[in-house]
């Protein structure tokens, strides 16, 4: 169990993960040792699964976004197709779901004829893989891999 203090790095570090460790020392009113000992335990229990970058899409002429409901031939979750399909670069996230598609997709291109290749070159050719649905996005409010934190 997360104690008060845990939580509020967790909050720090979500906002800014590369702010320095003093500096999250001194918004939580502790020894910067102490901060860093919480860190690397939070780090080896799972807790904190990670570090990234977020790149500018926009800057990488990956600013379509899409996601495509897969169909597969067989009901229930086949790792390899699961698999295959995050082994697609453009492909940001893939969800095995409940109800008529068995998996949806996200992913980021330049534009609707990149996507359209991608479906037709990448997607369909998976053995699997029945029928494709897929929206676009004409405009994003929020994007965010950030877990709500409760205190």
């Amino acid at each position: 169990m997360l104690d008060d203090i845990s939580l509020k790095i967790l909050k720090i570090l979500q906002e800014k993960a590369r702010i320095p460790n003093v500096e999250v020392a001194r918004q939580v009113e502790m020894a910067p040792s102490a901060v860093l000992e919480r860190i690397r335990k939070m780090e080896r229990q799972g807790i904190i699964d990670g570090y990234e970058v977020r790149l500018n899409p926009a800057q990488f002429d990956r600013r379509q976004i899409a996601f495509i409901e897969i169909r597969t031939r067989l009901v229930g979750d086949r790792p390899e197709t699961g698999t295959a399909l995050a082994a697609i670069p453009e492909i940001q996230e893939v969800h095995y779901v409940a109800g008529e598609d068995c998996y949806l997709v996200k992913l980021r291109v330049a534009d609707t004829a990149e996507l359209a290749a991608i479906i037709r070159e990448k997607i369909a050719v998976i053995n699997e893989v029945v029928s494709t649905r897929t929206t676009t996005v004409l405009q994003t409010y929020k994007e965010t891999a950030r877990i709500p934190i409760r205190s």
